[in-house]
C-alpha cells in the first residue's frame, strides 16, 4: 500500500515575502549589477530576483531608464566629498570630488556609460551637485556661471569614465584597438596630416590622470574666464566696429 501524497503548504504556512519598497528594489538592483553587470537589471531579472512579477515593480519604478538612474545614485554614496569641506586651494578640492566621482563610475564601466544620458534625481546625487557648487562659489563664481558649470564638469567626468574604464569589453580586444589606433597615428602620412605627424607622440601621451587633472582644470579655467550669454553687465557678444560712413 503507498503512502498519500505529500500535501502541499497552504498560503499562510509560506513564509510570508518581505514587502516591496523602492530602497529595497534599487538596494537589489545594485548587488545585481555587482554580480551579474548593468545589462542583467531590467525589470524582468530583477523582478526574478525579488520573486515577484515585473507589473508590481513599476509602482516603484517607472521603467529601466529610472532604475538605471536609481542605481547611479546610490553608488554616488562613495563619491568623496570631504574636499568640499576642507582647506586649500579651492580648483584642486574641485578637482579631487570629481576627480572621485569619475573614479566611482571607473569601477562600473556599464553604469558610466549609462550615466551619459541618465537622470538621478536621489539625495546623493543632490549631495554632490550641492558640493561643487559650494566650491565654486568659494572661488567667486557667478552663480548662474557655476549652474551650467556643473553640467560640463560631470559631462567630461562622465565621458571620460565611460570611454577608458575598463568592463565589459575582452581586454585582448580593446589592447588590439588601442593598438591600432596607435600605429594609425604614428604611420599618418606627413604630406597629408602634417599636424598628426607633428604632434603624435603627444596625442597618445600622458597618464589617464594627468589627462584627467589637466581637462578639469581647462574647463574651470574656462568658466572663471567666459560669462554666460546674454548675462547682464555682460556683452552677449564680442562688438564689432561701426562701418565708416560713406561720403
Amino acid at each position: 500500500m503507498t503512502g498519500q501524497p505529500a500535501s502541499r503548504p497552504s498560503r499562510r504556512e509560506r513564509p510570508a515575502k518581505p514587502a516591496l519598497t523602492r530602497d529595497g528594489i534599487v538596494g537589489t538592483a545594485v548587488a545585481l549589477m555587482r554580480a551579474e553587470g548593468l545589462r542583467r537589471v531590467t525589470m524582468r531579472r530583477l523582478a526574478q530576483e525579488l520573486d515577484t512579477g515585473p507589473a508590481s515593480l513599476y509602482v516603484y519604478v517607472r521603467n529601466t531608464a529610472e532604475l538605471h538612474a536609481a542605481v547611479l545614485d546610490d553608488l554616488l554614496g562613495g563619491v568623496d566629498l570631504g574636499p568640499a569641506r576642507a582647506d586649500g586651494d579651492w580648483r584642486d578640492r574641485l578637482v579631487r570630488v570629481l576627480t572621485s566621482y569619475t573614479a566611482v563610475l571607473f569601477e562600473h564601466p556599464g553604469l558610466a556609460r549609462s550615466a551619459l544620458v541618465a537622470r538621478p534625481s536621489g539625495e546623493r546625487y543632490l549631495d554632490l551637485v550641492e558640493a561643487l557648487l559650494s566650491l565654486l562659489d568659494e572661488g567667486g563664481v557667478p552663480g548662474d556661471r557655476a549652474a551650467w558649470a556643473i553640467d560640463l564638469l560631470l559631462q567630461f567626468a562622465t565621458a571620460t569614465a565611460a570611454e577608458h574604464a575598463a568592463g565589459e569589453k575582452d581586454a585582448t580586444e580593446s589592447e588590439g584597438e588601442w593598438a591600432a589606433l596607435a600605429a594609425a597615428v604614428r604611420g599618418a602620412s606627413r604630406e597629408r596630416h602634417p599636424h598628426i605627424a607633428a604632434r603624435g607622440t603627444d596625442l597618445l601621451s600622458g597618464p589617464g590622470e594627468a589627462r584627467l587633472d589637466w581637462g578639469f582644470h581647462v574647463l574651470i579655467n574656462g568658466v572663471l574666464g567666459t560669462p554666460r550669454p546674454g548675462t547682464p553687465g555682460e556683452p552677449a557678444e564680442p562688438d564689432t566696429p561701426a562701418e565708416p560712413d560713406t561720403p
